[in-house]
């Protein structure tokens, strides 16, 4: 994950934000991903349950069990691999409250996840505007 002088919520411009490529994948792009990445083992398991780029913002060590991988080491790799390839951060256990439960790009990926026109239509600079409003 780049690491920029300010925090990865600043607007300052020193961080941009770009969506990554892979929101654009199919299954089995994510599948033919996870052999790259070293678990071949796994790729019908993101396969046979339909985990498109778009659907990865999800997929962390929580949900990985349900998907069929329980080795705890493989998880920690995927969930951190899915995290620099979307170029987030998972929030700190001690951040505020008062704050949003994500960094802006997770926030936009959580909201480009569900498939229909409004998430298809919703462009990065709207969600942007949006959130600073």
């Amino acid at each position: 994950m780049a690491r920029y002088p300010c925090s990865g919520e600043c607007r300052c411009g020193c961080h941009p934000l770009v969506v990554p490529r892979s929101q654009r994948w199919n299954e089995k792009e994510v599948g033919n991903w996870i052999q790259k990445l070293g678990f071949p083992q796994y790729k019908d398991c993101f396969i046979s349950n339909r985990i498109t780029g778009r659907k990865l913002i999800f997929v962390n060590c929580s949900t990985l069990p349900r998907i069929g991988i329980t080795d705890f080491e493989h998880m920690k790799v995927i969930s951190h691999a899915i995290q620099k390839l979307l170029d987030i951060e998972e929030p700190l256990w001690c951040r505020s409250i008062s704050k949003p439960h994500r960094d802006p790009m997770g926030l936009f990926l959580e909201r480009k996840a569900p498939t229909g026109r409004r998430a298809d239509a919703l462009t990065l600079e709207e969600f942007l505007k949006e959130i600073d409003e």
